[in-house]
C-alpha cells in the first residue's frame, strides 16, 4: 500500500501489485486513484484599511481633491495615496501599507470623515501583525454562474423592456430614441395632454433619451411657429446665460469654515494710528548702508499684539463648547498669530509661532518665509493649525475699515487698513503731513466685552505710535 500512495498513476500502481503478486488483480482494479491532496493553511495575503486620520486641530472631515492611485494598482508603504484640502491646508495622504488597491471608498471631491475608511488594501498576511487581523478569505470553491442561454435568432420575439441588447440597437439604428424615450414625468404628460403632443414625436435630450419639460415647449415652439425657417429667437435672446462651476477646494473649505462662524456674535471696534515714528525707524532701517533691513508695518504690528496679550491674554483663548450646557474657555500660553494671505489658491492662513520669543526681526524674516511657500503651494499643516489670533493686513490691496470674521477656535481678529497720508497739527499747533492708518477688530462678543477690546486696541496703538515703548517690553 505504501508503494501505491507513492505512484504517480493508476497504471503503474496496478502494475507495481501484479508484480508484486501481494493481491488479486481484482482487488488491485479495486485501489482508487491516488489523488493530489490539498492541505489547509493560512492564507498568504489579507485585507487592510487604511483609516483616515487625524489631520489637525479641529479638524473633523476633508475634502478629496485626487486620488494618486486606483482599484488594482500597486502601492508601496509611505507613497502617497490621495491628496485632500482641509480648511488648514492642502496635503498629501500616504500608504501606511504595501499591496494592491482593492477598493476606493471616496471619490475625488467628495468629503471624508476623519475615523472613516479611505481604502482597502491587500497585504501580504502577518506583515503588520500589529493591525487588526484581516478577515478569512474561504478556500471553498464558488459555484459556476449560470451561463444564460442566447436568444434565438430565427423566432422574431419582442425584446424585453430592459435588455440591453436591444437598447443598443434602437440608439444605432434610430439616432435620439432609446429604451426610455417614452418615459416622462406626470408634469411632462399633462404638458404633452394640454398641447397634445405624442411623446413618440419629441425628441428627449434627457437622461437615456427621456423627454424632459424643455423638450416640450422646444417642440411647441417649432411647430407653432408661423416661419418655420427662422423661428423667432426672442425668447432665447432674453435669456441669461449660466455656467454651473464647482467650487474650488480652497473656496469648499472657507464655505465650511465661515458657515460655522455665523455662530459667533461679531461685534466691531475701530481706531485709527498715527504711525510717524513708526515710518521714520523703518526708513531709517532700510537706509542703513552697511545692513539695509526692509521690515514693513505688519512685523511691527504683530510683535504689538503679542506684547498686548500679555496684558490681556483672553484675546488669545478659545471657546470650548463641546458640552454647550457648560462652555468653558481654554488659556493659550504661546501666541501663534496667524497672518492672512491672499494667494492663487485663495486666502490661507498660516500663523507665526511664540510671537512672544521672536524680535521683530524674526517675525519679518518668518512672514516673508511663510508668504513665499504660500504663492508656491508648499505650506504644511503645521504651518497653518495651531493659531491663536489672526491679522489681516487687506491695506495692502486696498480698502480703509474692514469687518473681518473669527474663526470658531479664536476669539479675535485684527484687519489693518490701508495707511494714508493726511494733515495733522504737531505739538506746537502747526499743520504738519502725517500718516494714518486704521485698525478694525472683531471680537467674540460672548466672552469678549468691548472695553476689553478697546483697551486691547489701546494699547496696540501707543506701542506703535511710540515704538520706543517697545523695547521696553523686549526680552
Amino acid at each position: 500500500m505504501n508503494v501505491l500512495r507513492s505512484s504517480g498513476s493508476f497504471s503503474s500502481a496496478l502494475r507495481t501489485c501484479q508484480r508484486s503478486r501481494a493481491l488479486p488483480i481484482a482487488r488491485c482494479q479495486a485501489i482508487p486513484l491516488p489523488r493530489r491532496q490539498f492541505h489547509a493553511s493560512s492564507s498568504l495575503w489579507g485585507i487592510k484599511s487604511q483609516v483616515l486620520k487625524d489631520v489637525g486641530e479641529g479638524i473633523t472631515e476633508v475634502q478629496i481633491i485626487q486620488w494618486y492611485v486606483e482599484e488594482g494598482a500597486y502601492i508601496e508603504e509611505w507613497k502617497p495615496l490621495c491628496q485632500y484640502q482641509s480648511d488648514k491646508a492642502v496635503d498629501d495622504i500616504t500608504s501606511r501599507y504595501e499591496g494592491v488597491v482593492k477598493k476606493l471608498h471616496f471619490q475625488a471631491d467628495d468629503t471624508a470623515p476623519t475615523g472613516k475608511e479611505l481604502c482597502d488594501i491587500e497585504v501580504e498576511d502577518g506583515k503588520y501583525p500589529d493591525d487588526s487581523p484581516p478577515p478569512e478569505i474561504k478556500s471553498e470553491p464558488t459555484p459556476p454562474t449560470p451561463t444564460p442561454e442566447a436568444p434565438k435568432i430565427s423566432q422574431p420575439v419582442e425584446a424585453p423592456r430592459f435588455s440591453p441588447a436591444p437598447v443598443k440597437q434602437s440608439i444605432t439604428s434610430t439616432p435620439g430614441k432609446s429604451l426610455h424615450a417614452t418615459l416622462a414625468t406626470p408634469a411632462v404628460r399633462g404638458l404633452l395632454k394640454m398641447h397634445d403632443v405624442n411623446i413618440e414625436d419629441v425628441r428627449g435630450t434627457g437622461k437615456d433619451g427621456r423627454v424632459l419639460k424643455e423638450d416640450v415647449q422646444r417642440f411647441i415652439i417649432t411647430r407653432d411657429s408661423v416661419d418655420t425657417v427662422q423661428p423667432q429667437p426672442a425668447k432665447q435672446q432674453t435669456q441669461q446665460d449660466e455656467t454651473v462651476v464647482k467650487l474650488t477646494p480652497v473656496q469648499s473649505q472657507m464655505f465650511k469654515t465661515m458657515t460655522r462662524s455665523l455662530n459667533i456674535p461679531h461685534f466691531l471696534y475701530a481706531d485709527e494710528l498715527n504711525i510717524n515714528n513708526l515710518n521714520a525707524i523703518r526708513k531709517k532701517l532700510a537706509a542703513d548702508p552697511k545692513d539695509p533691513k526692509k521690515i514693513t508695518l505688519l512685523a511691527f504690528a504683530i510683535k504689538a499684539m503679542s506684547l498686548a496679550l500679555n496684558e490681556y491674554p483672553l484675546l488669545n483663548a478659545k471657546i470650548d463648547t463641546s458640552d454647550p450646557d457648560k462652555p468653558r474657555l481654554i488659556m493659550r500660553a504661546k501666541h501663534n498669530i496667524g497672518v492672512a494671505m491672499d494667494t492663487p489658491q485663495g486666502l490661507l492662513v498660516p500663523n507665526i509661532k511664540d510671537v512672544a520669543s521672536r524680535s521683530v526681526l524674526d517675525v519679518a524674516s518668518e512672514i516673508s518665509r511663510l508668504n513665499a511657500l504660500a504663492k508656491a503651494g508648499k505650506l504644511t499643516p503645521a504651518d497653518l493649525s495651531g493659531g491663536t489670533i489672526t491679522i489681516s493686513n487687506i491695506g495692502n490691496i486696498g480698502g480703509t475699515y474692514v469687518s473681518p470674521v473669527i474663526v470658531s477656535t479664536e476669539v479675535a481678529i485684527l484687519g489693518v487698513g490701508k495707511a494714508k497720508t493726511v494733515p495733522i497739527f504737531d505739538d506746537e499747533g502747526q499743520v504738519i503731513k502725517g500718516e494714518h492708518v486704521n485698525f478694525s477688530w472683531s471680537a467674540d462678543h460672548r466672552v469678549v466685552d468691548g472695553a476689553t477690546m478697546a483697551r486691547m486696541g489701546n494699547r496696540i496703538r501707543e506701542l506703535l505710535e511710540s515704538p520706543e515703548l517697545m523695547l521696553l517690553n523686549l526680552r
